[in-house]
């Protein structure tokens, strides 16, 4: 689950949580916005630890030796 997908579900939980007055029979909206909600936080926070141990690495793309010519300096 990335962050994008943990910010929805914690939206989508606060929104049943606090703002359905709606009744359903067998069916508690609170309690379903509040796992959402809690599922979102879990999400988000592994997320970021991921995000924080990943390899950090730099790619440098070389060119082949015959192809590049750069200006010879007549002074060295």
């Amino acid at each position: 689950m990335r962050i994008g997908a943990s910010l929805f579900l914690i939206a989508l939980g606060a929104i049943l949580d606090f703002a359905v007055n709606r009744h359903v029979n067998g069916v508690n909206l609170n309690l379903i916005g509040l796992i959402l909600m809690i599922v979102g936080i879990i999400g988000l926070v592994v997320s970021l630890m991921m995000m924080g141990m990943r390899r950090r690495t730099d790619v440098v793309y070389r060119r082949e030796a015959g192809a590049v010519m750069e200006p010879v300096d007549p002074r060295y």
